[in-house]
């Protein structure tokens, strides 16, 4: 089952990231299905599965099909998607790939996946941990940060992407779990320098001060948030 799963993940990947090129998927998305990239792009994707496959007649019909799914679901993303929402099409695109390539494993090697296994204490633990430690504390913050952010906005010099900050955060402190629970105390303290050194040049400019230090609370709160987590994770998982 895991070889026939890793021969197809493989042409699959190969396939959309490897030997599409930039010019084909700007032609794709102005044309659409009556881009001849499209059927291209298909049939290096036929070609790659028979490959992997070694091009057993056990799997000759399994990779036609997939290759016909993969067209049908590329077309389906290129009528629909536009620059608001491509980001959003590019992983549905993806998921339905991915679920195909599953149900063409499980129509050889049958399993089953068991959800009482993923509701075991220590893994109800960990999503939990992680659900504080990205949209919870994402939460704590706005509010902490309320009264500062406040003056920040009302600064027409400063301008920044909506929600960039947030994911940033959410990133920032997921690295930092992950950093503690492993035992990898080093990786904070490369974040923390990395980040200091962003922010050396910002700081020496007297206008943008405010923003400085506005960055400088968020960053301690969001650093203090990802340890104070991750520490409770590992005095508690024990314990289970």
């Amino acid at each position: 089952m895991i070889t026939l799963a890793t021969q197809l993940l493989l042409a699959h990947l190969i396939g959309d990231f490897v030997l599409q090129p930039s010019k084909w998927v700007a032609e794709k998305n102005i044309f659409k299905w009556r881009s001849k990239y499209i059927y291209l792009h298909t049939a290096i994707h036929l070609i790659l599965l028979l490959t992997m496959t070694g091009f057993s007649v056990k799997y000759v019909w399994t990779c036609i099909l997939i290759t016909i799914s993969h067209l049908i679901i590329d077309i389906i993303k290129l009528q629909f998607q536009h620059k608001k929402n491509s980001s959003w099409w590019f992983f549905g695109d993806q998921i339905a790939h991915l679920t195909i390539l599953a149900i063409a494993v499980h129509y050889y090697y049958p399993y089953t996946i068991e959800i009482q296994h993923y509701l075991q204490p220590k893994s109800l633990l960990l999503v939990t941990a992680l659900v504080l430690v990205s949209f919870v504390s994402s939460v704590l913050m706005k509010v902490f940060l309320a009264p500062w952010t406040k003056t920040i906005q009302e600064d027409e010099e400063i301008e920044s992407i909506p929600n960039t900050g947030k994911y940033i955060g959410m990133m920032e402190r997921l690295f930092i779990f992950f950093s503690v629970i492993t035992g990898f105390w080093q990786g904070v303290g490369f974040l923390l320098t990395a980040k200091s050194i962003l922010r050396l040049g910002t700081s020496k400019d007297v206008k943008n001060m405010k923003l400085t230090e506005y960055i400088l609370i968020g960053t301690f709160l969001s650093f203090g948030l990802g340890i104070l987590i991750a520490v409770l994770y590992n005095y508690i998982l024990p314990l289970i």
